[in-house]
């Protein structure tokens, strides 16, 4: 996941300044240096860091901090307010046209992900209940026009093209399509080039010229770190952009361009790509990537997927199920289908708070759900319903039907045994007479004790 070189080298740093119980300008000094260096490990603009670090250096010398109970804790919220700044302080939303159809204009360097990300912004919009349209625009790259076809379809969003025209004659008849059939968003798909040239630049201006785009939003691929933030410089002061969608937030790439794009060009980061499937978007909240980087987890990102892909009536059906202490095997594999829905099970568990730092030394892997699966799919509908009727002939059989050992098939048993005796401890009445219903923890990691 981004940023987590960075952001164990911040813990590191941390740590040390709370095992002091009062700090002075030498320790804060220390750590800033220890800071100053994570920043530009992953590389993070060096005129960013500079400015970064001499801001929290500036008001952690001060008597809030020096003064303070607890100075470490002061030091990690000053550093958290300064990242969230650094990144734009809060979410920079969309800017939809008094009048539809809206108009984003997609554009970035060729590689880069734009025609998918054109389809992952249809599929998002598409769930909040707006009817997008994508327009090819992208004339050039071989097969551009049917990948934009095969996206779209698959984000349920219709594709307007008119083969190998003038982008600039396309656009303008997509705007007028999207008027008479009411699309409320028309995404542009625009060529790239494997650099920035000036033919690539005029066209993009037309294009600009002539539909007026309410959004330019260009697409930059965070693995290429300081080199993204010099494309969005430079397309910036070319075409003028409104804002940036980073994609691969979720590879292995150190993070620095996201602290640096704001700071560099003014313009925000309005989306961040988290995958390869076509859900995996999300609007770029800079409290909450703050709060990633500094181990904090991101609850609210967390409840928002959860309430996107969790089917509601199948979690009241399991709340239920879980007061009457009626929970099977069932329900255990409709829970596992619906996490996964979510995404990685890792990235999930990573956005609770305090568990990230936890996950370093366990091997989630997402395998395990499917091999649990295959387990209860192989059981009768009885065996699902009644674990304790599974004999040993019975757990032979199963264990030859999912392709696993019996071993597999006895430790899921004794696993749902301790999930129900979980629930029955923690499913009777609070203090006050008021039920209150466990969390359940995902398929294959430890029980809490």
């Amino acid at each position: 996941m981004a940023f987590e070189g960075l952001s164990d080298k911040l813990s590191a740093a941390f740590k040390r300044l709370r095992s002091k119980g009062k700090l002075n300008e030498s320790d804060v000094k220390e750590a800033m240096r220890e800071v100053r260096f994570a920043l530009l490990e992953a590389d993070v603009n060096y005129k960013v860091v500079k400015d970064f670090v001499s801001k929290v250096s500036e008001r952690c010398v001060g008597s809030e901090v020096l003064e303070s109970l607890t100075p470490a804790q002061q030091v990690i919220k000053i550093v958290n307010e300064e990242l969230c700044s650094l990144m734009g302080s809060e979410n920079s939303r969309i800017k939809f046209a008094s009048k539809p159809p809206t108009i984003i204009m997609m554009c970035g360097l060729q590689g880069s992900g734009k025609t998918t990300h054109s389809a992952k912004l249809a599929k998002y919009y598409i769930a909040q209940g707006h009817r997008p349209l994508l327009v090819a625009c992208d004339v050039y790259r071989p097969a551009a026009i049917e990948q934009l076809k095969v996206v779209g379809e698959k984000a349920g969003a219709k594709v307007f093209e008119m083969g190998k025209e003038d982008p600039v004659k396309i656009a303008k008849q997509a705007v007028k399509q999207a008027k008479d059939y009411g699309n409320d968003i028309v995404i542009l798909d625009t060529a790239g080039r494997l650099h920035i040239d000036e033919e690539l630049m005029n066209e993009l201006k037309r294009v600009k010229a002539e539909v007026e785009p309410n959004e330019i939003l260009l697409v930059v691929d965070a693995m290429t770190g300081q080199d993204a933030v010099n494309v969005a410089q430079s397309f910036n002061e070319a075409l003028g952009i409104d804002g940036v969608i980073l994609t691969k937030l979720d590879g292995d790439t150190r993070g620095g361009a996201a602290l640096s794009v704001l700071a560099v060009t003014g313009k925000p980061i309005k989306f961040a790509g988290i995958g390869e499937k076509l859900e995996d978007l999300e609007p770029f909240h800079p409290e909450r990537m703050a709060s990633r980087i500094l181990g904090m987890g991101d609850v609210l990102t967390l409840i928002e997927k959860a309430q996107t892909q969790v089917d509601e009536k199948e979690a009241q059906k399991l709340a239920q199920k879980l007061k009457e202490n009626s929970f099977d095997m069932n329900d255990l594999l409709e829970q596992m289908r619906q996490i996964r829905k979510m995404g990685p099970l890792k990235q999930i568990m990573s956005m609770l708070p305090g568990v990230g730092k936890q996950l370093e030394n366990v091997d989630v892997d997402d395998r395990q759900m499917y091999r649990i699966e295959a387990i209860i799919t192989s059981m009768t509908p009885g065996e699902r319903e009644k674990p304790s009727i599974i004999n040993p002939s019975r757990k032979r059989r199963i264990a030859a039907g999912s392709g696993t050992k019996v071993e597999d098939v006895n430790k899921l048993l004794r696993q749902f045994e301790q999930m129900q005796k979980l629930m029955k401890q923690l499913g009777g009445k609070g203090k006050k007479g008021r039920r209150r219903i466990p969390m359940m923890p995902p398929p294959g990691m430890p029980m809490p004790h």
